[in-house]
């Protein structure tokens, strides 16, 4: 008996789910994607500013919009965190750095995140070279230890390597040993120690001021006496004699006249003249 395959096969059209064209499908149009949740759309804020005058009305609108951007300006600051400055003055600066982004902003330019992300992160690099170091280091010796901390930390990187000398650096920057030189030593010149600090060996009860010396009061008198020594030669012989009595045996007058057989008054004039020749000659 032939069997009626159309009641035994299943209909397909009925057991598979119907497919929804292109075309009926429905959904929102999703936002355009940011590059960070904290670029708000200002753009029809800066128009404005642009158009208006100086005054409250463009104060107010200023405000408006660093305000906007200001969690940008704190993410920017908290890149710079642990290296020795406070998270709030961080801050701080890139506020200040946002401000002057807002200022210079031109938005026929592109987008204000562009332009404000370098002008932010320059302000910030701009404090930490101008306000962090303990010493003043010229900027041509910051670019110099840029160089050489970026190439040491490369050499010592490779697999077995040891600390690189001043030659290594400077064959792997294209320095010379002298400049490698002044960039190591303003790797050390970032921060300082207290003079209150305990030296490297630790003694007990001594501290870093302990190992400066004293002004040596000698110093001062150094080119008085060179410029004084040729005039002192060139007197007579008997000034220079009654000269060293007085100023270098500590002898009075009487008794220099006394040994010389002459008179106070003559050995008083003798030194006033003497002391008066050498005094001119030196100051010529």
């Amino acid at each position: 008996m032939p069997i009626d395959m159309s009641t035994s096969r299943p209909n397909a059209n009925s057991t598979r789910p119907a497919r929804t064209s292109p075309t009926a499908r429905t959904s929102p149009t999703a936002p355009p994607r940011r590059a960070h949740d904290d670029a708000p759309d200002t753009l029809s804020r800066f128009v404005r500013l642009v158009a208006l005058e100086a005054g409250p009305e463009r104060d107010a609108v200023r405000e408006e919009i660093v305000t906007a951007w200001l969690p940008m300006a704190h993410r920017i600051a908290g890149r710079f965190r642990d290296r020795g400055e406070t998270v709030e003055d961080l801050r701080q600066v890139a506020a200040l750095g946002l401000v002057k982004a807002v200022d210079r902003f031109d938005p026929e330019r592109g987008a204000f995140e562009s332009y404000a992300v370098p002008t932010i992160t320059g302000e910030v690099k701009r404090h930490f070279r101008d306000r962090m170091w303990a010493l003043r280091v010229p900027r041509r010796v910051q670019e110099l230890r840029n160089k050489v901390r970026i190439a040491r930390r490369e050499l010592v990187q490779q697999p077995g390597a040891a600390e690189p000398s001043a030659a290594d650096l400077a064959a792997r920057t294209g320095l010379t040993e002298d400049e490698v030189t002044a960039g190591l030593e303003a790797l050390e010149s970032f921060s300082t120690l207290s003079l209150d600090a305990e030296p490297p060996t630790g003694d007990d009860g001594y501290s870093l001021a302990d190992t400066l010396g004293a002004a040596d009061s000698s110093f001062d008198v150094v080119v008085d006496r060179e410029s004084a020594r040729e005039s002192l030669r060139r007197l007579p012989e008997r000034e220079r004699a009654i000269l060293y009595m007085r100023f270098f045996e500590d002898m009075t007058q009487s008794r220099i006249a006394d040994r010389l057989g002459i008179s106070q008054m003559h050995v008083s004039r003798l030194i006033s003249r003497s002391c008066a020749r050498v005094r001119e000659e030196a100051l010529r």
